[in-house]
């Protein structure tokens, strides 16, 4: 996952998230909605 935003070789060897921490990212970017009403917007977190 590091490789997708850091394109720099010298940064790739700081950043290595674990498994747990990239799969608890994947789950919530895949919960998470956001609704527009009116111009303004609402978070919903789908669980």
């Amino acid at each position: 996952m590091a490789k997708l935003y850091i394109e720099d070789s010298k940064h790739l060897e700081i950043l290595k998230p674990t498994e747990e921490t990239v799969n608890f990212l994947l789950n919530y970017s895949q919960a998470l909605t956001v609704i527009s009403h009116n111009n303004l917007k609402f978070e919903a977190l789908l669980n």
